[in-house]
């Protein structure tokens, strides 16, 4: 069952005055980000999206969340089209967006205080979300006093605590050092595998996106759209073991050969990428 389609969803930016993209040998103060996207995601999956920057990845996702508006296409969850933030979705983003005046227990509380829970069952369920994230005993820590691995645990409990029926995830490991990477990798698959929410998640990594998926999105350079979608058939759950099999080699070199094109055609449109670029 299909619990996000995408239909040719298309997304142009007005660049801001002075600016300008090349488009055809000509100058433009227009340019498209994404151009014909089609994606089916099936409930419970677990959807990574990987491509050249500029290939609108995170446009795509802020669009699936209705924090953006397309330009062309429709996007639907569950059947209903989505045109603003819908209480079924929760976001985390590459910053960690916590409330510095607030402890960790009580970031996590708000995302249920402002959908109105009262506050016994909002605290009970708080402190179960950043249990399950190892982050017991540290509930009355301010944001500055925990390390970036643990405020993006926060970020995530925080969005987790609203039982969102699809997560959208937009490189939320990658300010983090390589350890603490992984170690949230898994942390977030041992969870997912709990609830099963349907997460489609944004990276850059090749390794994460395969650790983590059912299955790659790969994106094409600008206007980004569908280049290829890979199936990763590696037995869940999964360990960091699994990064040097056979079979995980042969997935990162599968994704490489998707995305190796890609890259390259945006690396020499690099100087031409405007600021709005993901």
């Amino acid at each position: 069952m299909d619990r996000i389609t995408v239909t040719d969803v298309q997304k142009t930016f007005q660049l801001k005055p002075g600016q300008s993209v090349l488009i055809d040998g000509r100058p433009s103060d227009r340019v498209t980000v994404l151009n014909g996207v089609d994606l089916a995601i099936r409930k419970g999956e677990f959807i990574t999206l990987v491509g050249p920057s500029g290939s609108g990845k995170s446009v795509l996702l802020d669009i699936i969340g209705g924090l953006v508006e397309a330009s062309g296409g429709s996007i639907s969850i569950d059947g209903k089209r989505i045109v603003r933030p819908d209480a079924k979705t929760g976001y985390v983003f590459q910053q960690y967006a916590l409330f510095p005046w607030r402890t960790a227990l009580a970031n996590v509380e708000y995302a249920l205080e402002v959908r109105g829970v009262g506050s016994a069952e909002r605290r009970e369920k708080a402190r179960y979300f950043l249990s399950l994230f190892g982050l017991s005993g540290f509930e009355d820590r301010f944001p500055n006093q925990l390390s970036g691995g643990m405020q993006q645990r926060v970020a995530i409990a925080r969005a987790l605590a609203t039982d969102p029926e699809v997560l959208l995830m937009d490189e939320p490991f990658a300010a983090l050092d390589a350890q603490t990477r992984e170690i949230l990798q898994a942390e977030l698959l041992r969870i997912w595998e709990k609830i099963k929410t349907t997460v489609v998640f944004v990276t850059h990594s090749i390794d994460e996106a395969i650790y983590l998926a059912d299955r790659i999105v790969v994106m094409t350079a600008r206007p980004g759209t569908v280049k290829e979608i890979l199936d990763i058939d590696l037995p869940r759950p999964r360990d960091g073991d699994i990064r040097a099999s056979t079979e995980f080699n042969a997935h990162r070199g599968r994704v490489w050969e998707a995305l190796r094109d890609e890259v390259n055609k945006a690396q020499k449109d690099w100087a031409l990428a405007p600021a709005y670029s993901h």
